[in-house]
């Protein structure tokens, strides 16, 4: 018989957007209020002043009413001029989808490829850098935290390497499935642009996205020609300083943000990012001991948000998922463009303890079991003992 209602609650393990905890729908949950009056605006600053100490920075974060999209294109915008030239890094889908963008506006987006199975290499980046005498790129983006493949990059190193060689290129990075959940340090890794979203480690619902600034990229941005009016940094640097925005901001999330803001600094960033890290470590051990393949190759690279695992030969992600999900109510992402059908990507960051990690690593290995995916038993254990002895 058709079941219409399903007991118990959904297990969101996408990796983002991720569950929303109660406190945070709670402080959303408030009778909207004037957006040009006193009490939003002492709301605003609290949002302003409080997320500076999540991208680790003593400058102008700005704060949008968009997508992590939307943040990709302010960085991009408010920083370079039809046919300026940008290095990227294609370490997966969401990479190659910034890639997309900038060329959309006009840049030449200049593309260093990979099997999308690690993060960004240094070296590579540098060796274009030095071969780049007369300074025609002006940019280099990176995904930090690639959440299509689990790969991370080093951007500390990437920002070493752009120094090393005497380059005067911007560093952008996209922090989006890593900000509040991995360690970064905007001001100290000299990047000069920061996108992020509020959808993944900082445990909000869709719809906020962030650039933090540097000296140089406002330096950069003094001298830009991209059209640009939405996104336009200075109107929101000049509205932000009363606590204003310059247009309808997204009150209700804002609620929402300055309670996330509380709750990480409740918990401690250094203890978010080791329980991150923690659990990371127990996803890939449960992997190993199930005998499939951890999609990311380096370990150095390995991301602490999420997994991707590569299935075997001859047998659907997609198929897996959709098992996963109608037996036991659990939702994991799918495998992205060139990757589709081929990886299924475990969510492990944001509002995440260890019983929410073990029932999702169990609902998986009963999924396994169901679809026929040659497996070996026990990854679940596995990770409960590793739990245990790194409690």
């Amino acid at each position: 018989m058709k079941k219409n209602y399903k007991a118990g609650r959904h297990l969101l393990q996408i990796p983002g957007p991720t569950n929303v905890p109660d406190r945070i729908l709670r402080a959303m949950d408030y009778p909207t209020i004037d957006h040009r009056g006193e009490e939003f605006f002492n709301l605003a600053k609290k949002c302003l002043s409080g997320i500076k100490d999540i991208f680790k920075t003593e400058n102008h974060v700005i704060i949008y009413p968009a997508s992590g999209t939307g943040a990709w294109e302010a960085a991009l915008v408010n920083t370079l001029s039809p046919g300026d030239t940008v290095l990227m890094v294609e370490t997966g889908h969401f990479a190659s989808l910034w890639v997309k963008l900038a060329r959309r506006l006009g840049l030449n987006a200049e593309l260093i490829e990979t099997n999308w199975r690690r993060g960004a290499e240094p070296e590579k980046i540098a060796e274009r850098l030095s071969s780049d005498k007369t300074g025609k790129i002006k940019a280099v983006c990176i995904v930090h935290n690639e959440t299509s493949t689990g790969a991370m990059s080093d951007v500390f190193k990437v920002r070493q390497c752009i120094d090393d060689v005497g380059h005067s290129a911007l560093l952008m990075a996209d922090t989006i499935s890593s900000l509040a959940s991995s360690d970064f340090c905007h001001d100290e890794w000299g990047v000069d642009v920061t996108v992020s979203g509020s959808q993944k480690g900082l445990m909000l619902p869709p719809g906020l996205s962030f650039n933090a600034i540097s000296e140089k990229a406002w330096g950069a941005y003094e001298k830009s020609t991209l059209p640009r009016s939405y996104w336009d940094w200075g109107e929101h640097i000049t509205s932000n300083s009363t606590g204003a925005f310059p247009y309808t901001p997204a009150t209700n999330l804002l609620f929402g943000l300055n309670e996330a803001i509380l709750m990480l600094k409740e918990e401690g960033l250094d203890n978010v990012f080791l329980r991150h890290k923690r659990h990371a470590e127990a996803t890939r051990l449960a992997v190993q001991t199930w005998g499939l393949e951890v999609l990311c190759e380096n370990k150095d690279d390995f991301s602490n948000t999420l997994t991707a695992v590569l299935l075997p030969e001859g047998h659907n992600a997609d198929n897996l998922r959709s098992i996963v999900l109608d037996k036991f109510d659990m939702a994991l992402g799918n495998g992205l463009s060139r990757l589709a059908g081929k990886v299924f990507r475990i969510g492990h960051l944001g509002d995440f303890n260890d019983l929410m990690l073990v029932a999702t690593l169990g609902g998986i290995e009963m999924g396994l079991a169901n679809s026929d995916v040659p497996h070996q038993v026990g990854g679940t254990q596995a990770a409960m003992q590793f739990l245990k002895q790194n409690s």
